[in-house]
């Protein structure tokens, strides 16, 4: 489990594909990451990787087949920058929302507003995702716990302060670029009681 607050940028540095699926080895470049073990989860980009080698300032994952197929991660290339977050440890506060680290989708920029020091970013999230995306609700973008401004049908707006576009990869948006989505954990489970009922 994760908050949503990155603690800042890595960078790919190797991907070796194998038949299916692929293992990259990312360079944390001083993010503090905490004492790293095998094993631990870690969100690059918003999905959860289990790190299965360390070394100095770097780790590797494996990256399943379906995560390759619903996640950005698999256009990524040598030199690509990524958020990074260590998985939460009981005590740790959450500064922002509950995000699993399961992502249900790739959106897009669709704008990049500049709005005095901050700027509003405008973004499209896949058919059937919108329904999870609610006005002054949290959602997650490349892991990044955000505050949704306005909704309107699959687009939605959010605004983002120096800081956090200077300590993640948003400060890097363009229209067109693909992003991780994760709806909020209660809206997804409020989405399911109503379909049960």
């Amino acid at each position: 489990m994760f908050s949503g607050i990155v603690k800042g940028v890595g960078r790919i540095l190797e991907r070796r594909d194998f038949d299916a699926d692929t293992r990259i080895v990312i360079a944390t470049g001083g993010v503090p990451l905490g004492t790293l073990e095998l094993g631990a989860s870690i969100a690059v980009n918003g999905v959860c990787l289990t790190a299965i080698e360390l070394g100095d300032e770097r780790f590797a994952a494996d990256v399943s087949a379906e995560t390759l197929r619903v996640t950005t991660l698999g256009a990524l290339a040598p030199g690509a920058a990524v958020n990074l977050e260590p998985s939460l440890r009981l005590g740790d506060p959450l500064d922002g929302h509950l995000v699993a680290g399961h992502v249900d989708g790739v959106g897009r920029v669709i704008a990049v507003r500049p709005q005095g020091r901050s700027t509003e970013i405008e973004l499209e999230v896949p058919e059937g995702l919108e329904r999870y995306v609610a006005q002054k609700g949290s959602i997650a973008v490349d892991g990044v716990s955000l505050t949704v401004n306005e909704v309107h049908g699959r687009r939605f707006t959010v605004n983002i302060v120096p800081h956090t576009a200077a300590v993640t990869i948003i400060g890097e948006y363009r229209a067109g670029t693909a992003v991780n989505i994760e709806a909020d954990l209660i809206a997804r489970y409020v989405a399911r009681l109503q379909e049960v009922r």
